[in-house]
């Protein structure tokens, strides 16, 4: 009688975008699932999304559900791929039906920094003059640098990282609002000028984190992931997307958030802002971090009672115009 010969493991088939920093983000991903898995084999797939495709267009006019999530989501549903690597503040919300996220790795810095063209390398975001031209395609940017300071210009600016960076280094702006855990997963820490407090702007919900988007029953992957989840992480970034699932806004609405853990113990602090920078509604909620959705929820709750629904009403009537 011949020995039973076992199949290999089965090939797990990465999906990712295409741009510079979702490669960089992807790669990382696949080394450290080969790095806990070294028997297994992890391929990169890439592919377009609608976000890459359409740069000539504000990000708030084409839709903001899953502009650069879709065709991977695609991939997963028809078994082409069997997971994705996303930049979390990318995700939405709410998922297509069969697949669910898997797993949350640990978080870079989160705020938002300002990048200057070279004739502004003394000034900092509070000491530049009237009708600086600021770059940023980010609402929830916009709304809060309206308010804190009316009296620069912005515009708005597509295109990856090195796109973007080359049109504020050829005067197209004067600066640009990036993220920064964006500059330093591409090595271009060095760019960034000032690092934006929190009291100026709230970051974008889930803002740092990768999210590892994968198919609800392949129980195979979802165990694999485990070895990735970074839970404290997870938590804040639990409480912040329950906080904007609440509120129905999308990616390209002025919702901000900031979420600290000390111990077991999470707050978060949730902002919604006008698009004229005119008002701005804001509130705290602090709890067990194993309540983490429940408080997102609670706090979402608190700021329409405080009007944060009246003017999430008006900006979801001006993008549809």
């Amino acid at each position: 009688m011949s020995p039973t010969v076992s199949s290999p493991p089965r090939t797990i088939r990465i999906g990712s975008r295409k741009s510079q920093l979702a490669l960089v983000q992807t790669y990382w991903v696949q080394e450290q699932l080969q790095k806990h898995f070294p028997s297994r084999t992890f391929e990169v797939h890439t592919m377009s999304t609608q976000g890459d495709k359409i740069l000539d267009v504000a990000l708030s006019k084409i839709g903001d559900k899953g502009l650069f999530t879709k065709e991977l989501e695609l991939g997963m549903i028809d078994r082409s791929v069997d997971l994705a690597v996303h930049s979390l503040k990318d995700l939405p919300t709410h998922l297509p039906e069969g697949l669910v996220l898997g797993c949350v790795t640990e978080r870079e810095n989160p705020a938002d920094a300002l990048v200057v063209h070279e004739k502004h390398r003394d000034k900092q975001l509070a000491t530049l003059p009237p009708g600086t031209v600021i770059g940023t395609s980010s609402l929830r940017r916009l709304a809060q640098l309206r308010y804190h300071y009316p009296h620069l210009t912005f515009k708005d600016v597509r295109g990856n990282l090195n796109t973007r960076l080359a049109k504020l280094d050829a005067g197209e702006y004067d600066a640009l609002i990036l993220a920064v855990a964006g500059l330093q997963r591409l090595g271009m820490a060095d760019r960034i000028h000032e690092i934006i407090s929190a009291e100026i702007s709230l970051h974008a919900v889930s803002q740092g984190a990768l999210g590892i988007e994968c198919r609800a029953d392949d129980r195979e992957v979802l165990e694999l992931l485990k070895a990735l989840e970074h839970s404290p992480t997870a938590q804040r970034c639990y409480a912040e997307r329950a906080f904007l699932r609440e509120l129905e806004g999308g990616c390209q609405v002025p919702i901000g958030v900031n979420t600290t853990l000390v111990g077991d113990t999470l707050t978060l602090v949730g902002l919604v802002a006008s698009l004229d920078g005119q008002r701005l509604v804001k509130d705290s909620i602090t709890g067990a971090a194993t309540d983490a959705e429940k408080l997102g929820i609670e706090l979402a709750h608190a700021l329409r009672k405080e009007g944060a629904q009246e003017i999430l009403n008006e900006i979801f009537a001006q993008i549809q115009r």
